[in-house]
């Protein structure tokens, strides 16, 4: 055999063989390669180490803050005071937490005051990461339901390894907070075939916290009367099932607490993201329901609309599903960071669709600055308090992060995907259909 010919510049020539890789090379390839190999073992090390990230502080100090109020508050429900509640935590930043969810929450989350604390703060957390391995699983089906198994199951893995340390997720565990179950729960029940499934869960996670309940947009745009039928009729059951259990609490709730924003949190604070938050902020004062707040959310709703119809009738579920859910967001008086859940799913339809352009590519960086940079954690440490409305023009601007992300991926979601027409007639789209169906995600 003749020995390899090499160029002037030191490499193999053409036809020659390749040189060994530099060390950095090989190095950066084995972890690629074990990491494709073995994705449950790095989901494994990644929960794991969130774990005692957050499962220890909440043990050893004051932590899932949120979580605390679950559990302190559900017994109120049976006392009547469920809604006088306040959990008073030292910290200078902590104001006293009320409860702010329908009676029917409590109700479910009366067994938490049955446990120790170490044993419920470590449920909770690792039964959080579950239900993020779930709704990632439920998107990134709805977004390609053809792949193969194993190449779908190693996505599931590895994307559930990496979203856990996106902002709005790693918040979620550390306050203890619900959304993640929620999210699922609705990711899961809109991917069922069965109405009476769909309308289960997400009727119940409407009765969990209210926002949910915007999901019922999804199944009107796809005609799918008897889901939004038993959605509503359970939903409906949730009320009934708060007010049998405490009559006076649930009065309170629902005739009076139910449209004061002011008693969640501090509407002002750059932890809030919602239009009415970012707009307040930037105006100086609570806007409320004023004209500003319309001339923004009027605009946000019908673009969040559009795209609704506009994937639906492409068949696209996840793009539909996840426009339905930043409408919820945007318009919400509030939504906290950790309540954008739903920048997982937009992580993953921007990754995944076929039709990549500009806009795909500037919501994609756009969210991964903001979820992976932790952008609204450094803005929090940076506003002097978390009740005034004041800020720089610079902090203002910034505050604007989540908002102009999900605008970003509305537009995206508006742009026809590659090979299809947009005014193509709507059909009904059902899940879990055959493969004929069931058109690619754009």
């Amino acid at each position: 055999m003749s020995p390899t010919v090499r160029s002037p510049a030191g490499g193999p020539a053409a036809g020659g063989a390749p040189e060994n890789p530099r060390p950095g090379r090989r190095r950066i390839e084995a972890v690629r390669r074990t990491t494709a190999r073995r994705p449950g073992t790095v989901l494994l090390l990644a929960a794991a180490v969130m774990l005692l990230l957050v499962w220890l502080p909440a043990c050893l100090r004051v932590g899932m803050v949120d979580l605390r109020v679950y559990r302190t508050a559900a017994p109120h429900l049976l006392s009547g005071d469920l809604y006088a509640f306040r959990l008073r935590l030292p910290g200078p930043d902590l104001f006293p937490l009320p409860f702010t969810y329908p009676p029917f929450a409590a109700l479910l989350f009366l067994p938490l005051s049955w446990a120790v604390w170490p044993l419920v703060s470590a449920v909770w957390t690792a039964a959080s990461v579950l239900a993020l391995c779930v709704l990632v699983h439920c998107c990134l089906r709805m977004a390609d339901p053809t792949v193969p198994a194993a190449r779908h199951r190693r996505r599931v893995l590895l994307w559930s390894a990496a979203l856990l340390w996106t902002e709005p997720v790693a918040v979620t565990l550390a306050l203890g907070q619900i959304n993640l179950l929620l999210a699922a729960c609705v990711a899961f029940a809109v991917e069922r075939r069965s109405a009476a499934a769909a309308g289960l869960g997400t009727g119940l996670a409407a009765g969990v916290k209210l926002v949910p309940a915007v999901t019922g947009l999804y199944f009107l745009v796809h005609r799918r009367w008897s889901a939004l039928w038993w959605s509503g009729a359970v939903f409906a059951a949730t009320v009934a099932a708060g007010w049998w259990a405490a009559p006076r609490p649930a009065a309170d709730f629902w005739l009076h607490a139910v449209g004061e924003a002011a008693r969640v949190g501090p509407v002002g604070s750059v932890l809030n993201q919602s239009v009415r938050g970012a707009l307040s902020r930037t105006l100086g004062h609570d806007v409320g329901w004023s004209a500003p707040w319309w001339a923004c959310a009027v605009p946000a709703a019908l673009l969040a609309l559009t795209a609704v119809v506009r994937t639906a009738r492409r068949t696209d579920r996840l793009g539909a599903l996840l426009a339905v859910q930043l409408l919820g967001l945007l318009i919400s008086p509030i939504s906290w960071c950790h309540h954008w859940i739903w920048s997982v799913a937009a992580v993953l339809w921007l990754t995944h669709t076929p039709h990549r352009t500009r806009i795909h590519t500037a919501a994609l960086t756009a969210w991964g600055l903001a979820l992976a940079g932790y952008l609204i954690h450094w803005l929090a440490l940076a506003q002097a308090d978390i009740w005034e409305f004041g800020r720089p023009w610079y902090l203002a601007a910034l505050g604007w992060s989540y908002p102009v992300c999900a605008v970003l991926t509305l537009i995206a979601l508006l742009l026809p995907a590659a090979g299809q027409a947009t005014d193509r007639p709507r059909t009904s789209c059902q899940p879990r259909s055959s493969s004929a169906s069931i058109s690619r995600m754009p």
